[in-house]
């Protein structure tokens, strides 16, 4: 039996390191809050949109106020949820458009809007969404949905966000006949997608099938690493099966041996001009690693995410609580995109 003094050290010692380590959440979340600002000044409250980025980066941009909102409790945004849903549609009705990409991010961005203040409208915006996406599923290369509606070109984003999608509606609805519907078409992707040729030797997700249906050897960029988590992650919770987060698993790590530099930092092969779209990538892919931590906890993400978030606050942060692009520095210059990406991090670093 220890003698009390022991005992008394080592509760001591637990609860210092405990109150340590909530410190250091509770100073993510404050960078994250001053960052937020930061990203809402870009907003516009004419188009619902962003100022200095795109159409589906604005998705990532709600998305992210979602979870900010969430994990910080705070409802000082609700009003901007509400007028991008009907503003936005003024460049987009029904936030359809040509490309099954730009779809998934909207219908995930408004499953998490509807999860955070459960108001209808949006969970019915995300299966009309849905529904739109399932008519580019075809027979080419034995299934899988088309990057876009001219139907050239079979990629992994567009069906790793039809897989998320899918899951995450199956979770959203109690009625069997409903739930069933979305989970056969998460399970039929899934099916397809494991089998495509597109998960490579090394675990990593190249960008798509060339006109032969084989793995077309692009880059592996990160996002491609991270929706899938989350889309297995989602699936799991609703049909648990064991293969799906040792699946995530595999992908989750090869990405933190093969896309992160020494000191555990991500990056994307196109830095530090990665234009538009690849600026937003990273961040993305810091979402759905929360994601899979919270069904499958593991030290290595979690450090993975303090590692991230320290850096861009000490190498990567700009004037007024703007963040750059490359997270291990120099700070250049920001953008919504870019701020968004960066806050995904930040963000991870503070959940509980």
């Amino acid at each position: 039996m220890l003698p009390k003094f022991f005992v008394a050290l080592f509760l001591l010692s637990f609860f210092s390191f405990s109150a340590d380590g909530q410190q250091q959440k509770d100073n993510y979340l404050q960078q994250a809050t001053n960052g937020i600002h930061t990203l809402q000044t870009w907003y516009s409250h004419d188009t619902g949109l962003y100022q200095t980025t795109g159409w589906w980066n604005a998705a990532n941009s709600i998305t992210v106020l979602a979870n900010y909102a969430r994990l910080s409790g705070s409802k000082e945004y609700q009003p901007v949820f509400a007028n991008t849903f009907q503003q936005a549609q003024e460049t987009s009705a029904g936030f359809l458009n040509d490309y099954c990409d730009d779809e998934g991010w909207w219908a995930l961005a408004w499953i998490d809007v509807y999860d955070l203040t459960h108001e209808r409208q949006y969970l019915t915006m995300a299966r009309a969404i849905f529904t739109d996406m399932s008519h580019s599923w075809d027979g080419t290369c034995g299934g899988g949905i088309w990057w876009s509606k001219d139907r050239k070109y079979k990629n992994a984003i567009a069906n790793e966000l039809f897989l998320s999608v899918a899951a995450h509606l199956a979770a959203r609805f109690s009625d069997p006949k409903q739930r069933a519907e979305y989970l056969d078409w998460a399970h039929k992707e899934w099916a397809w997608f494991s089998n495509s040729g597109m998960i490579n030797a090394q675990h990593l997700i190249n960008d798509g099938l060339d006109d032969s249906c084989k793995n077309n050897q692009r880059t592996t960029w990160t996002y491609n690493q991270g929706v899938i988590l989350g889309g297995l992650s989602e699936l799991n919770k609703v049909a648990p099966d064991p293969a799906l987060p040792a699946a995530a698993q595999s992908i989750a790590t090869a990405a933190i041996e093969h896309l992160a530099d020494a000191n555990g930092v991500l990056h994307d092969t196109c830095e530090p001009n990665c234009g538009a779209d690849g600026e937003q990538f990273k961040g993305i892919f810091m979402r759905n690693l929360m994601d899979l931590e919270a069904i499958s906890p593991d030290p290595r993400y979690r450090k993975f995410f303090t590692v991230n978030a320290a850096s861009i606050l000490k190498n990567a942060q700009g004037p007024n609580h703007q963040f750059g692009e490359v997270w291990s520095g120099p700070f250049k210059s920001s953008n919504a995109a870019i701020q968004t990406s960066a806050l995904e991090a930040i963000l991870a670093a503070a959940a509980k």
